[in-house]
């Protein structure tokens, strides 16, 4: 018996080690990030029909536009040119549903004479700053998961895992990826009910991405990767609200930190349970709080897969449906966006399957994220209800904020599917400017409580 136990001990521990072992990349495997990879773990090759090209840097600063002349302003599209090779129907869904995920499939049975899908040619615009590709690169053999997976070390300013091992080292890209270090935009978020009717809520927004800090490292992270203010200005009845974040890496060591002022009352309240599917009420209960970004906070509570690659047409460079020229009118139809001014590519995706453990609550059972693999960015998020039956889908508008670069989302859509509801995020074309990159990063004190009640007034 006491031999037995022996070999299982040893078992046990070389299963630990292996484990161990594979958690951080070799420094062979990241010599790939150098050759056929690109810096951040895409396949630099293009797809054998040729419809997918080859990645060979993105879009550059000598692409951009000679109309962008200042920073802030609403991007120019760089792609004028291009007009729809073809476009996914009701009635040709068929064709192509092979390269379409269960909930864009879903969208066009609940909308069938209105939704669609305008397929242009394939431009693999994403680009990242030099220092972010230097990190990816340089970190690659150095990060690793901790406490269980609900966040890592040995990573800073770049992604920690452009070769991932399994699903959760791909969320974790997701989660972190470069987003600038600190931006500000006026931007509403909208409800739209089945009939079409909506009401905007505007809101100031301010974010400085802490684990981009050019004057940080892990060492000064203190668990925090994102500082966010929000101060609404319209509709009246809610205009001098506002929150504020502090978002953390390892949200079951420290959750993450809220704090809401409410102008009415003149007083700044802890905001505890802003996680999981807490409702966000300023969308109409159509998203929780995890849903925002597409996925984000504490991965604790599913067991996330790696199931592999895929070609999606997914919502990609979208200029046209962040247009000044546009007004919110144009842009939000029953059911869903107007389809006439978005733009759709064919691109690999990594997808990543959460599904929920036994024993823990969210009213989602199951995920399943379609994350692009040259900005790890989620393009398309499918949802299911505790039936296992699909619930809601989300879609990421992504396009490249060249100025950076970096592709993050132009609008983010979510679509309740039994309702025939959505909401969007970031609607910023009726705006005078859109998001701005250029100014400088405050110093900590700027996201304490106290900023609240000093900055919102009616």
């Amino acid at each position: 018996m006491l031999k037995k136990q022996t070999i299982i001990g040893g078992l046990t521990a070389l299963a630990l080690a292996t484990q161990m072992a594979v958690a951080a990349v070799s420094p062979k495997e990241a010599e790939r990030l150098k050759k056929d990879l690109t810096p951040i773990g895409a396949e630099k090759a293009g797809n054998k029909a040729g419809t997918i090209p080859a990645w060979t840097g993105g879009l550059q600063k000598s692409d951009i536009p000679k109309s962008y002349t200042t920073r802030g302003q609403h991007y120019p599209n760089p792609y004028p040119g291009d007009k729809p090779q073809f476009v996914i129907t009701a009635d040709n869904l068929s064709k192509y549903q092979a390269n379409l995920t269960p909930g864009q499939i879903a969208l066009f049975k609940a909308y069938p004479k209105t939704f669609k899908i305008p397929v242009y040619k394939t431009r693999r615009s994403g680009s990242l700053p030099q220092f972010v590709y230097d990190n990816t690169i340089k970190h690659a053999t150095t990060a690793k998961l901790n406490n269980g997976g609900n966040g890592f070390t040995g990573a800073y300013a770049g992604f920690p895992f452009p070769i991932p091992k399994d699903g959760l080292e791909a969320l974790w890209n997701h989660i972190v990826r470069y987003r600038g270090e600190y931006g500000v935009r006026k931007a509403a978020g909208v409800p739209v009910h089945r009939n079409g009717n909506y009401t905007p809520v505007i809101t100031q927004q301010e974010a400085f991405f802490k684990y981009y800090d050019p004057n940080g490292s892990e060492s000064t992270l203190d668990n925090i990767i994102i500082y966010y203010l929000a101060f609404t200005t319209s509709p009246a009845r809610l205009a001098g609200g506002s929150v504020l974040v502090h978002e953390t890496l390892d949200q079951v060591k420290q959750p993450r930190q809220a704090w809401g002022y409410n102008a009415g009352q003149r007083r700044v309240r802890r905001a505890p349970n802003l996680a999981y599917d807490t409702p966000i009420s300023a969308a109409d209960g159509l998203i929780v709080a995890d849903d925002t970004d597409m996925y984000n906070g504490a991965p604790d509570r599913y067991n996330w897969k790696l199931v592999g690659k895929k070609e999606i047409y997914i919502p990609y460079n979208n200029y046209e449906l962040i247009s000044p020229k546009l007004k919110n009118e144009d842009i939000l139809k029953v059911g869903h966006v107007n389809p006439d001014h978005t733009r759709y590519e064919l691109h690999r995706v990594w997808v990543v399957e959460g599904t929920l453990k036994p024993g823990e609550r969210h009213i989602y059972s199951k995920r399943v994220l379609y994350l692009d693999e040259d900005s790890w960015g989620a393009a398309v998020v499918d949802q299911y209800d505790g039936r296992g039956e699909l619930w809601r889908v989300s879609m990421a508008y992504l396009l490249n904020n060249y100025d950076l670069p970096t592709t993050w989302t132009g609008l983010d859509v979510f679509h309740d599917l039994q309702a025939r509801r959505y909401y969007v995020q970031g609607l910023a074309n009726e705006e005078s400017t859109y998001v701005d990159f250029s100014k400088a990063i405050p110093d900590d004190k700027y996201f304490k409580p106290a900023a609240l009640r000093r900055r919102g007034r009616r």
